[in-house]
């Protein structure tokens, strides 16, 4: 097997041992009564695109559905695989910062906390950047023609994701909202 799969497969496996805390929260946001909790399909369609796209990873690792890695340099699947580790590993770290504020879907706890340390210091949307570069970057590594046609389908849903989670915090924390969002990125560190 290529070693750059043998890493990505490696990687995959790390950090679905360190998402399986998210995913013990993400059952807890199901049982603890929520403020607010809106029902749109921005709540499942993002995740399942997600889903998918990890599934596509896996399957690309023994190369199906990826170009000939004769035909480019490994310095670019190098390169890839960079961005998926990178990524993957940040992604973590977001979701680990919100504590128990994480939760899988768009919601408002009761107790629920603004979040301004760790990357969310920088930008507001730490883990849907980690999510679309981390498969990017994947789809690099792999040279997936598939992924990358689900990366485009899936940034825009996780725009309109972040965009609604905004309004959620704008509404329940107001101006220190407000504060936090002029001092921090919607994706990129200054920007929106």
């Amino acid at each position: 097997m290529d070693p750059i799969n043998i890493i990505v497969g490696l990687n995959i496996i790390a950090t679905f041992g360190a998402n399986v805390g998210g995913a013990k929260k993400g059952v807890r946001s199901s049982i603890i009564a929520s403020k607010e909790k809106p029902k749109t399909y921005l709540q499942t369609l993002p995740l399942i695109l997600s889903t998918l796209t990890l599934v596509v990873l896996i399957i690309s690792i023994f190369q199906v559905g990826t170009f000939s890695y004769k035909n480019f340099p490994d310095n670019i699947r190098i390169i890839g695989l960079a961005i998926y580790v990178f990524f993957s590993w940040l992604q973590i770290w977001s979701y680990k910062s919100l504590g128990e504020s994480y939760s899988q879907e768009i919601l408002i706890f009761k107790n629920h906390k603004l979040i301004m340390k760790g990357p969310f210091k920088f930008i507001r949307h730490p883990q849907y950047l980690s999510q679309i570069l981390a498969d990017a970057g994947g789809a690099i590594a792999t040279l997936s023609y598939i992924l990358i046609p689900l990366i485009i389908i899936e940034i825009p849903f996780l725009i309109l994701r972040a965009r609604l989670e905004e309004k959620l915090l704008e509404k329940n924390f107001k101006e220190m909202f407000l504060s936090y969002k002029k001092k921090t990125g919607f994706m990129i560190p200054f920007v929106g």
